[in-house]
């Protein structure tokens, strides 16, 4: 998050006001103006590192978002936002998106009532996501439910009383919890797909 410059809410709860100059022996000194791909590679970076995705399946995302019917950038962030793992995670039941891949993982989290481990599974508009019955006792889900990382996005819609959370509409690009350039990242892509 240091080297980037912003904190990274999907990747964790810390932030970097204590410290806010790049790692390194040379972090504290002026940086010189960065050329338009390395500005590119950052956007980039910023959207792989907080969702936790491995170049391989981002790149396989944006050429999947580049075949859409949306713009692609927008299409891109709709799929990011869309993933079981993200899903979890802005419904309050994980702390940080790979706390949240973990409770994926390790079957605690129902979508319409059917265990689902594959945190990139993507959810469409009307699921239900919640906890396993038994899962409801673990100590990361209840803390977490009581102090919430993010605001719920109006995409969701959260019961308190089942704790289920249902995908009302599909998110668009402006439900990204991070500063994001989306055309730089398509750019950076479209001389390398």
């Amino acid at each position: 998050m240091r080297a980037l410059g912003l904190d990274l809410p999907g990747l964790s709860r810390k932030s970097i006001k204590r410290r806010e100059n790049p790692p390194g022996e040379h972090g504290n000194a002026r940086r010189r103006k960065f050329s338009d791909y390395a500005l590119q590679l950052k956007e980039k970076q910023k959207l792989r590192f907080n969702y936790g995705l491995g170049e391989r399946q981002f790149r396989r995302m944006v050429a999947e978002a580049r075949r859409g019917q949306k713009a692609a950038g927008d299409q891109l962030l709709e799929f990011l936002e869309r993933r079981l793992d993200n899903f979890v995670f802005r419904s309050g039941f994980a702390p940080t998106i790979p706390a949240a891949r973990q409770l994926v993982n390790h079957g605690h989290i129902l979508v319409n009532g059917k265990r689902v481990t594959i945190a990139s599974f993507r959810v469409s508009e009307g699921d239900t996501v919640q906890p396993h019955n038994k899962s409801l006792k673990l100590d990361r889900i209840t803390t977490s439910l009581l102090e919430l990382s993010l605001n719920r996005p109006g995409w969701l819609s959260f019961d308190d009383e089942t704790l289920t959370a249902t995908m009302v509409s599909l998110p668009g690009p402006e439900s990204v919890p991070l500063p994001i350039d989306i055309s730089s990242v398509i750019e950076y892509y479209s001389k390398r797909l």
